[in-house]
């Protein structure tokens, strides 16, 4: 499965000063080894890797070379299956050690595409650059950039491409090159790029420096210190790469070529991990292709990004005349897109990457920031300050425990405890006892009644200093959850979930134990806000089939085709999309102003917005569905 295949042909950035206007009649009447070579400068890889086959054949003496020059040639071409036949065939005993070196980048690129990123880490470190080519240096350093950023490893993969920048021969490609340094670098989180020792005059240094520098001066908006700042990071990195007309270019933001497209390709995996998320996100994609007017359609075309590497993909798809990309949905695809190409035509990604931005690629997904950022504002407006958090023991419930804590600690708020509970229990009463004190409401009942020696009344009593609890939890298991609550005195704490607390189906017999719970979602899912053809009622029949945890990508699925006509205008208009009020920030994140309930009888009364922002409010009234 091709999910990062690193083909040369994919790195358009380092090839396009290699291409030739020529065309191949020139040179019809020569010898094949110079017809070859021009197939190659002319991008017409496979037709160059069957002339070296022939080649290979009729030269016995120099074999080897054309059968390298061939795999070469066809991986180029992103024909991986052609180039392991013909390597294959090769006596890998009788290379010389640049031929191995040569061998070896070959299957790092065909490790990669299997995304078998580690054995191509171990060939890597074993591979001597200086024995190849400067062309295939350029591709060694991309691949190891390559590797490492898919591995984690940001630090070494930035580290890589400043080894790649003098082996660039145009201005442009050095520009992007280093683009890329500190893009990289900004995926590093705030705690680790702190952490990373700096000398002076060593260029990854004074990148990181750098990187810091400028997320610094974002957050404190204040000129004169960054150039203060500036001038002494200029002292300390002289000789940097990064010079000042950089520095200012990459600090006025991103720069998108938008226009309407009458022609878009969808990328999505239609096998593995995410293809009943991809199912459910085509389900709303193609209901709201059927309800544009067949005069302002555009064309639309599915690519299975399961099966290909989504950089191949990508120009395969502006080769076939796509003017928007729609996807990928992997967060690894993303990355990978955003960091090995220039991207010549928007892509609208359907998730989010932190601290990930690059010209020409929009960010859309149903970010669980978005959703903890309103259920924040709503508890604030609330005039709630204290606050204790309950998560599922899982990677999920920590992250969002991280973000709850991160986002509730401003002024004046306070997260007094965080608690995991076993999301596979159904007794949660050890994660509530600690999370409520209980435990140490017993603990000095047992103390004091072994000091006395002998049996005293007790009732349990729970901390008073909390003003309401955020949950993380399914509708399932919160309504097992916050009955449990209310049993361990927490009656009169009021309760602040993420939207999983809501199946996205009215039930009131079974969300009678939810009462008095509030949570923020999507407009969609509630059928007095989003109304039409496109509402979840009107397409019932297109998603009856799907689980409800596939629910709400339906409405991603809407948003993000009707999007292609307003995605150039969302800087200004807002847009009222299924998904929520949708805007964009500086970074190309679409963000979304979701809408607020609260279970009232067992059904959701929706609640005023959780945040009025400036020409943007949803004009609704409290009313049960």
């Amino acid at each position: 499965m091709n999910r990062h295949y690193v083909a040369l042909s994919s790195f358009c950035l380092f090839l396009a000063s290699g291409c030739a206007t020529e065309s191949t009649q020139r040179y019809q009447f020569m010898n094949e080894n110079v017809m070859a070579e021009s197939f190659t400068q002319n991008g017409q890889h496979k037709q160059a890797a069957s002339l070296y086959q022939t080649l290979a054949t009729s030269k016995p003496e120099q074999r080897n070379e054309y059968n390298l020059l061939a795999a070469e040639s066809f991986i180029q071409s992103g024909d991986t299956p052609s180039a392991e036949s013909v390597l294959a065939s090769i006596d890998t005993q009788t290379l010389n050690a640049e031929q191995r070196n040569r061998l070896n980048l070959i299957f790092i690129q065909i490790d990669l595409s299997r995304g078998e990123t580690e054995k191509a880490l171990t060939k890597l470190n074993i591979t001597q650059p200086y024995q190849l080519s400067a062309s295939n240096q350029i591709i060694f350093y991309q691949s190891l950039a390559f590797a490492h950023s898919l591995s984690g490893k940001l630090l070494q993969s930035a580290d890589a491409r400043i080894k790649l920048t003098p082996l660039l021969q145009f201005n442009e490609q050095q520009y992007e090159n280093n683009r890329v340094i500190l893009d990289t670098i900004n995926l590093i989180s705030p705690q680790d790029l702190r952490l990373i020792p700096t000398t002076a005059n060593d260029a990854l240094s004074g990148w990181v420096v750098l990187a810091k520098l400028l997320k610094h001066n974002k957050q404190s908006q204040n000129p004169m210190e960054f150039q203060i700042n500036l001038s002494e990071w200029q002292r300390l990195y002289p000789n940097h790469p990064a010079d000042a007309d950089f520095i200012d270019a990459y600090s006025r933001g991103l720069t998108n070529t938008f226009n309407t497209p009458n022609s878009l390709a969808i990328l999505l995996p239609e096998s593995g991990r995410f293809e009943k998320a991809a199912e459910a996100i085509k389900t709303g994609i193609m209901a709201a292709y059927h309800q544009t007017s067949i005069d302002e359609q555009p064309s639309i075309r599915f690519y299975d990004s399961s099966m290909e590497n989504i950089v191949s993909l990508y120009h395969l798809a502006i080769s076939d005349g796509a003017q928007l990309v729609i996807g990928p949905l992997n967060k690894d695809n993303i990355q990978e897109l955003a960091l090995s190409t220039n991207l010549t035509i928007p892509v609208l990604a359907l998730n989010h990457i932190t601290n990930l931005a690059k010209n020409n690629l929009f960010q859309f997904g149903l970010s669980p920031i978005d959703e903890v950022k309103q259920l924040v504002n709503k508890a604030q407006s609330n005039g709630i300050e204290k606050a204790l958090i309950l998560t599922p023991e899982t990677n999920h419930g920590h992250r969002m425990a991280d973000y709850l804590s991160e986002y509730w600690q401003e002024p004046y708020n306070t997260v007094l405890e965080v608690q995991h509970y076993n999301n596979k229990a159904n007794d949660f009463s050890v994660s509530i006892k600690s999370l409520l004190n209980l435990d140490e409401s017993q603990y000095r009942h047992r103390k004091i009644q072994k000091t006395l020696g002998r049996n005293i009344e007790f009732t349990e009593r729970r901390r008073t200093d909390v003003d309401a609890i955020f949950l993380s939890a399914t509708a399932q298991k919160a309504r097992s959850i916050y009955p449990q609550l209310q049993f361990h005195r927490a009656t009169q704490v009021p309760v602040y979930a993420l939207p999983q607390v809501y199946s996205g189906e009215p039930n009131s017999s079974m969300d009678i134990d939810l009462n008095s719970i509030n949570f923020c979602d999507i407009p969609w899912v509630f059928p007095d806000t989003y109304t039409g053809e496109l509402s979840k009622e009107a397409l019932r029949d297109s998603w009856q089939h799907l689980p409800n945890k596939y629910l709400r990508l339906i409405a991603l699925g809407i948003d993000s085709f009707n999007l292609n006509s307003k995605l150039e205008q969302l800087s200004s208009t807002p847009f009222s999309g299924a998904t929520g009020s949708l805007s964009i920030d500086s970074e190309n994140r679409i963000t979304r102003q979701l809408v607020c309930a609260k279970f009232i009888k067992g059904l959701p009364v929706i609640q005023v917005p959780a945040i009025i922002e400036e020409n943007q409010q949803f004009d609704i009234q409290d009313s049960a569905l």
